[in-house]
């Protein structure tokens, strides 16, 4: 059955965020090396990406390397970075037909030096996209965000650059590294585990959260149909009431 027709298009999540769980675990059950499970994952990333610009979704962000994933094994860190240099590459060509505008957010400066540089040529020739804003997430961690933008403003504030008294919402969006994106709708995540584990602890104030058992490697389509109508079924309060909204 194909879901899509189930999907109203004019309540679609504005901003979908992916934290994409079980690509080891997806390995480990082929008997194959974790490598190859990330490896595997990219093919869903590209199904993925491709979906969401053809349903009209205007910002996608993919979690892709937390700033804990620095802590795994030296060779799954270099595996990962392969991984994510060669996709860049071999993914440009898909991002131009769609219309799509590459994004990054994070510490990248942690990143290796050919991983930077082939982010940003692909950044570069894609700035003028406008079907959707692709943001990956590499080298990010929510607490490290928050903590970066906390010092930003205080050294403002000192400065007399602004005012503690006109410290707000706005102010503290616009120190964060995702300045320019608004905030989350959908947040799903993969491979059965309900925790946010550091993905955009402010952004997702008012998110929606959908948890699917579903490993990465074999999430498709449909299963990001599923989790839109679960979405689209939803009340969407903000803190007020049912009678509040309609």
């Amino acid at each position: 059955m194909n879901l899509l027709q189930n999907i109203d298009a004019t309540r679609l999540p504005k901003h979908l965020a992916i934290i994409m769980d079980g690509n080891g675990r997806w390995a480990k059950q082929q008997g194959l090396l974790r490598a190859l499970g990330h490896e595997s994952g990219t093919k869903s990333v590209k199904v993925i990406i491709e979906a969401s610009a053809k349903l009209g979704i205007e910002f996608l962000t993919l979690y892709a390397f937390s700033t804990e994933n620095w802590n795994r094994p030296k060779l799954e860190v270099e595996t990962l970075m392969k991984v994510l240099i060669n996709s860049l590459k071999k993914e440009l060509t898909t991002l131009q037909k769609n219309n799509i505008k590459l994004n990054a957010i994070g510490n990248l400066e942690k990143l290796p030096k050919s991983a930077q540089k082939e982010l940003l040529d692909v950044i570069d020739k894609t700035k003028d996209n406008t079907q959707m804003t692709l943001t990956l997430a590499l080298s990010y961690g929510s607490r490290e965000e928050l903590v970066s933008a906390v010092k930003n403003i205080c050294s403002k504030v000192k400065n007399n650059i602004i005012s503690i008294d006109t410290i707000d919402d706005s102010i503290i969006n616009e120190h964060l590294y995702t300045q320019n994106l608004p905030d989350v709708d959908l947040l799903i995540r993969t491979s059965g585990e309900h925790r946010i584990s550091n993905f955009l602890l402010w952004q997702i104030a008012y998110a929606e959260l959908y948890f699917t058992d579903i490993l990465w490697p074999d999430f498709k389509e449909q299963d990001l149909y599923e989790a839109i109508i679960s979405y689209q079924k939803r009340e969407r309060r903000f803190g007020k009431t049912s009678e509040q909204i309609k």
